[in-house]
């Protein structure tokens, strides 16, 4: 892992190889990656819950890279990156913020994905002139139906998991169709591809960390979303069971510049990854529009 002094170029190679780099902000050292061109503005990955650099569908990242530069990261104590992992939303969105700034960013968009999503909502928010567009996906605003359950959901999912020795996204991200078993198999062996200096798990602190940061949002007053001015694309499978896609079209309600994509059908929480090329198509679209 590299320490750089100035952000190098993006990588220009897939995600599967991508250099995981680091910099250093307020004294904690943040993991990431970046591929895609030089110029345009750079497009900032927000995970979900438990995520790591490796958990990003790489047809996704690979898509998005091949017009755009894009950036993913750890968030603070989480996989490669150094510290203490936050229990709220707005702490995390600080810690993003910092990363950003410590590449020597003034203008990025952002993508969020289910916690990303919130995360990325408070940074929208809280810095219109950092901020320029926004891509929420398989997320919903404070306070949103069935948010403060994603916890348990989780924790319930991920034990069955281990007694039955199969990953909890199978049944977290993708519906119990035949077609939605097999779309969370083929992203499974998809993030295998990459072999060679792999991120480290999430640790229990951190997970239980991000835990708490969830149902505390969950259970938030409703935010009010008419502050957020910068235009914002929100997609989401139809089928939803850990952010109920009723907060999806609420985001799309809501926000004051919104795009909705229609909803994915036959997909779930990881509806994003399932359609990973229509999904691209439309971000790409949106971006450059």
């Amino acid at each position: 892992m590299t320490t750089p002094q100035n952000p190098p170029s993006p990588s220009t190679s897939s995600y599967k190889n991508a250099p995981t780099r680091s910099v250093s902000a307020h004294g904690e050292d943040f993991a990431y990656r970046e591929l895609g061109p030089a110029e345009g503005v750079p497009l900032i990955l927000l995970i979900h819950l438990a995520g790591v650099l490796d958990n990003w569908d790489p047809r996704v990242v690979d898509g998005l890279a091949a017009s755009r530069r894009v950036i993913t990261f750890d968030n603070r104590g989480v996989g490669g990156s150094s510290g203490s992992t936050p229990d709220t939303i707005e702490e995390m969105a600080r810690d993003a913020v910092l990363f950003i700034r410590a590449l020597g960013f003034d203008q990025v968009d952002l993508l969020g994905l289910s916690m990303g999503g919130f995360i990325a909502q408070v940074i929208a928010e809280a810095e219109p002139r950092l901020v320029r567009k926004v891509i929420l996906a398989g997320t919903g605003p404070a306070g949103g139906p069935g948010i403060d359950k994603v916890p348990a959901l989780t924790v319930q999912a991920t034990l069955k998991g281990a007694l039955t020795r199969q990953d909890p996204k199978l049944s977290l991200f993708f519906t119990a169709t035949a077609s939605g078993k097999q779309a969370g198999r083929d992203f499974l062996e998809r993030l295998k591809e990459r072999t060679q200096d792999r991120d480290k798990d999430i640790s229990l602190p951190s997970f239980r960390a991000q835990l708490k940061a969830i149902k505390r949002w969950g259970r938030q007053a409703p935010s009010d979303l008419s502050k957020i001015h910068q235009p914002i694309l929100v997609a989401n499978g139809e089928n939803d069971r850990m952010v109920p896609s009723q907060n999806t079209l609420d985001l799309a309600a809501r926000l004051p510049r919104s795009e909705l994509v229609p909803l994915y059908p036959d997909a779930g929480h990881g509806g994003i990854f399932q359609y990973h090329d229509e999904f691209v198509a439309s971000a790409l679209d949106f971006l450059a529009s």
